[in-house]
């Protein structure tokens, strides 16, 4: 149980007190102060927890006791609804404010950080991009985690929604991206892309933007950094997995996972879903059925002869996505898919690019990746694409890292026919020259 304190830091007459807050947590103790807006003198003070018999000095006692236990109910209060990680001394200073001014039910707070979190506790009942209600799980993380890495950006200060402009959002780039933080590029975007969307939000009940707000711009940058490899399975490293020799039942498992993913094409969280249910047989076809958790679309998958395969000898049990990318990595070194690849992964909460052996990089999307990569130019792209159930081809191009060269065959392939009829011209014309 968390314990607070009231002190008294400051070598001015008056001044407003500190709270602190004592808590242990996990065997480790832990300390959140920060200033509140209850002022009081420094003379009182020095008498405020002794016993007089003056009347007026009582009084003013159980005055500052009444005003000081409102602070500490409502601290306790919030320390108790919050998740402990998300605990610090700027979380402290923002119940501190809110207490002191209370939103009413019928006014939206203006602070930005408020403005998020409106988008979390009303996640249940918001549309969602499958043309459903509720916004999923993953979803509200990532607002939560907006708010964790505003709150750090912004410091001291309290953005007010209406101060967003193209600056703030500059910046708060500029943040994300600085060597210390080290967030990715893709990262980024889609955390500026996520703090416009809850500003218009907030806009929609009542609170004053930015004028900038419309023309702010969130520079696009590629999802795939130049100069990074494609982390894919070749045929000959699948080959290669499938001939290694594994001992533990858990890799023999995850082995069938990892083949399954580059023969289906589907995200890691739809991969674990399959079970024999979803292989379909009619009189025309047989196929694997799926609706995409993403995407909200349904997608007929063919049954390609090693997914056949693994199908009649006995799916994989289910396994958590974590784990699975934990022993694709394992399965990856046992079958020495060791080339020096240049990647991007997680090292102390931080994406770390550096050239590591290629299997640190196998993950349940490495798969779905494959699936797209091996099959690209073998079969028309738009085919592959009812598949992965890419929107755009350009999209899915940039999935695989290729550019899209068709004109240079175009070109090729106009000048190569031309060619050809000046030769047949040549041969008929000398032909009737020697008759």
């Amino acid at each position: 149980m968390a314990t607070i304190n009231f002190l008294y830091r400051s070598t001015k007459e008056e001044a407003p007190l500190t709270i602190r807050i004592l808590h242990r947590h996990k065997n480790k103790d832990y300390v959140f102060s920060c200033k509140t807006e209850y002022e009081i003198k420094k003379s009182y003070w020095k008498l405020h927890g002794t016993k007089s018999r003056n009347a007026e000095l009582t009084n003013k006692q159980a005055d500052v006791n009444t005003d000081l236990e409102k602070i500490k109910k409502f601290i306790i209060k919030e320390f108790k609804n919050s998740k402990f990680d998300s605990i610090s001394n700027n979380w402290l200073k923002e119940k501190i404010t809110l207490q002191k001014n209370p939103i009413k039910e019928e006014q939206q707070s203006e602070l930005i950080t408020d403005a998020i979190q409106f988008v979390v506790e009303t996640a249940p009942a918001r549309d969602n991009g499958k043309k459903g209600i509720g916004l999923s799980t993953c979803r509200v993380n990532a607002y939560l985690r907006l708010k964790e890495l505003f709150t750090d950006f912004q410091g001291e200060k309290k953005y007010l929604v209406k101060e967003l402009n193209q600056v703030i959002f500059d910046k708060f780039k500029g943040w994300l991206l600085n060597p210390k933080n080290n967030y990715s590029h893709s990262y980024a975007l889609k955390k500026l892309t996520d703090l416009k969307t809850v500003c218009k939000d907030a806009r929609k009940n009542g609170i004053e933007t930015s004028s900038q707000l419309e023309d702010i711009k969130i520079k696009q940058v590629k999802t795939y950094q130049e100069g990074m490899d494609v982390i894919i399975l070749t045929p000959d490293e699948i080959d290669k997995i499938e001939k290694t020799t594994l001992l533990k039942d858990a890799h023999i498992n995850a082995r069938k996972w990892l083949i399954l993913a580059c023969f289906i094409g589907q995200r890691g969280g739809d991969l674990i879903k399959i079970t024999k249910s979803n292989f379909k047989k009619t009189d025309h076809k047989e196929c694997i059925e799926l609706t995409q958790q993403k995407t909200g679309k349904k997608v007929e998958i063919p049954i390609l002869p090693k997914v056949r395969n693994i199908f009649e000898n006995g799916l994989p049990y289910k396994v958590s996505t974590q784990k699975l990318n934990k022993y694709f990595k394992e399965i990856g070194r046992i079958a020495g898919i060791d080339t020096p690849t240049l990647g991007r992964k997680q090292e102390n909460g931080r994406g770390t690019e550096k050239i590591r052996p290629k299997y640190e990089y196998i993950s349940t999307h490495t798969g779905r990746r494959s699936f797209a990569s091996n099959h690209y130019r073998k079969l028309p792209t738009p085919i592959i694409m009812q598949v992965t159930s890419h929107a755009k081809e350009s999209t899915f191009l940039e999935y695989v890292q290729k550019k899209d060269d068709s004109h240079i065959d175009a070109f090729l392939d106009l000048y190569k026919k031309e060619a050809q009829k000046e030769t047949k011209l040549k041969i008929l014309k000398n032909a009737s020259n020697q008759n």
